[in-house]
């Protein structure tokens, strides 16, 4: 039986440096004493130091059973390709592991498709509409935001009274790619939309340059559905 997904979970800040070093202990090539040293670096007090190995262990070196094989594939490819975006791998297991980031990133993707910026107070507002308007939304909301901000995907300006997205990283490696769209697709725990994949909200950080379509049919872990005339969408297998 699958463990359900954590309602919120994501309730720390996680500086890229930590991320990476925790995703560089399930690859192999980092030992969890390098993780250790960076967290006693930061000055954590005892309760916050616990709440971000937490975040930590979900999001790299412990993920739920029903993610396990896909946090291995993601480290694999790390491991064969390290010069990929790093941002890209910490996103794509965020995205998968943790709902309501996913949520905030969506919400950043929609809201700053236009003008490249959004508004922190709708993005509040939109996730108090989700998940309660209580001090723990409001938190965690800026827990993810400053965590995406500390990935390079967005700028938290005006006092942080706007979030401004930054340029997407370009990803070009296939298996990365694939990757990213299951992320998408787990996240969304829906078909996705073909056409859509080169936009979707959510993913807004990277310029995703592959063929996705002709990837996603022929990837074992996902399986393209036709739903009508020029309607096909991809879903996990």
């Amino acid at each position: 039986m699958m463990t359900s997904a954590p309602r919120i979970g994501f309730d720390r800040f996680i500086a890229l440096e930590w991320a990476t070093t925790a995703m560089k202990v399930r690859a192999g090539t980092a030992k969890l004493e390098n993780l250790e040293s960076l967290l006693d670096a930061a000055g954590l007090g005892v309760a916050a130091r616990t709440k971000t190995r937490t975040v930590l262990k979900r999001l790299w070196l412990d993920p739920r059973v029903d993610l396990v094989d896909f946090a291995d594939r993601g480290a694999a490819i790390f491991k064969a390709h390290p010069d990929v975006p790093v941002t890209a791998m910490h996103w794509a297991m965020a995205v998968a592991t943790y709902p309501f980031f996913g949520k905030v990133a969506e919400l950043i993707g929609r809201l700053s498709a236009i003008q490249g910026d959004c508004a922190s107070a709708e993005i509040h507002r939109r996730m108090s509409e989700t998940y309660g308007e209580r001090e723990g939304t409001y938190r965690m909301t800026n827990m993810v935001i400053q965590s995406q901000a500390s990935w390079g995907a967005v700028e938290r300006v005006e006092k942080g009274k706007r979030v401004l997205r930054l340029a997407p990283a370009v990803v070009e490696n296939d298996d990365l790619t694939v990757w990213l769209i299951e992320a998408a697709v787990r996240n969304t725990g829906r078909p996705l939309a073909i056409p859509s994949l080169q936009s979707l909200p959510v993913l807004f950080p990277f310029n995703l340059t592959r063929p996705l379509a002709y990837l996603v049919s022929n990837t074992e872990r996902l399986v393209v559905r036709t739903e009508g005339p020029n309607e096909q969408s991809v879903a996990l297998r």
